[in-house]
């Protein structure tokens, strides 16, 4: 039986690495593309296809950050598959970063240098916007999007007698300084990116909780620090030709520096192959890369409080409630 894997940002980056990779692995796989632009995603699915032409893979529309648009690729799911063996919530956005100069460069020449270019601490702050759904975009993007995804999807997810994954893409630039319970949203802050980051991995610990006995697991990683269209709209271009023999210097002296969207996936293709009964639920699975270009796994354990985590995912569920409403009511006034 083909297994059977959803993938949410598929068409670039680190969700297209993946899924490359993931065909290499096993290329019967049905691979589902979770996309906001068809036309890319179609262009994707055709080239993955002619690499690849034993494997099933289609695409679903869905923008994570509209609500009615989750819910409506949630509906079609439901009646293309009978269960999902794992998702990828790797859809993700940082708008507008903004980078402190004068903290880049009084870093540059510290001994905080790596951990500074491995973390982006302190270096970067985003102008955040408020959805049509009156959410604030960072948010509903990186986690509330995915959450409600995951919940309209348990039907196909929840199988005790054949586990299903959930698998997220975090960043060591999730700080538990930047979240708050009394602002999950970040209304108040600057870093809405590193906050909806720690709260991904608080909703990680949360569901594996909740969801474990009936067949549900999920983990989080972090792809390293890798050199997308992202993250090359933080610099002005001339400042990343200058630096970059220096980042390259620096994988002599951190393994965090994968910097390529495929030696990013490596913690992805990793837990692909493991037994998710096996995994502790408080570890992040990091992708790494030596300074000759060698990937591995390695783990660090999240600085997570599990009642935070519990409280978290209670603010969530009543987050939830109130916007169902409101989706119900604007569908029944359009119509």
């Amino acid at each position: 039986m083909r297994k059977v894997v959803l993938v949410t940002g598929a068409s670039s980056g680190i969700g297209l690495a993946l899924c490359k990779r993931l065909l290499a692995e096993d290329n019967e796989l049905y691979l589902c593309l979770a996309c906001r632009n068809t036309g890319k995603a179609e262009a994707v699915r055709v080239a993955l296809l002619t690499c690849y032409p034993t494997a099933e893979v289609t695409t679903v529309q869905v923008d994570i950050s509209n609500l009615q648009s989750v819910f409506e690729a949630a509906k079609e799911l439901k009646q293309r598959f009978q269960r999902l063996d794992y998702v990828y919530l790797n859809a993700g956005i940082m708008p507008n970063p903004h980078l402190n100069i004068k903290a880049f460069f009084s870093g540059l020449f510290s001994r905080k240098a790596i951990h500074m270019f491995s973390t982006a601490e302190g270096l970067l702050t985003q102008q955040d916007r408020v959805t049509a759904d009156g959410l604030q975009e960072v948010f509903a993007t990186n986690i509330f999007g995915h959450f409600i995804l995951i919940r309209e999807l348990e039907p196909l997810l929840c199988h005790s007698y054949n586990p299903s994954q959930l698998i997220w893409t975090s960043s060591r630039n999730a700080r538990k300084s930047n979240f708050s319970l009394e602002d999950i949203q970040h209304r108040k802050g600057q870093e809405p990116y590193s906050s909806s980051k720690y709260a991904t991995d608080l909703l990680n610990v949360a569901l594996n909780k909740h969801f474990n006995q009936q067949g549900l697991y999920s983990s989080v990683i972090c792809p390293g620090t890798v050199l997308t269209n992202l993250t090359y709209g933080i610099l002005p271009p001339f400042l990343w030709t200058l630096l970059m023999p220096v980042i390259w210097l620096l994988r002599f002296f951190a393994n965090s520096f994968t910097l390529t969207p495929y030696n990013g996936t490596e913690a992805l293709i990793w837990l692909f192959h493991q037994k998710p009964e096996s995994l502790n639920p408080l570890i992040k699975y990091l992708s790494a890369t030596t300074g000759f270009g060698s990937n591995y796994v390695t783990v660090e354990k999240m600085d997570i409080d599990e009642d935070t985590a519990e409280r978290f995912y209670q603010n969530l569920l009543e987050l939830e409630k109130r916007v169902r409403v409101n989706t119900t009511q604007k569908s029944d006034h359009q119509s």
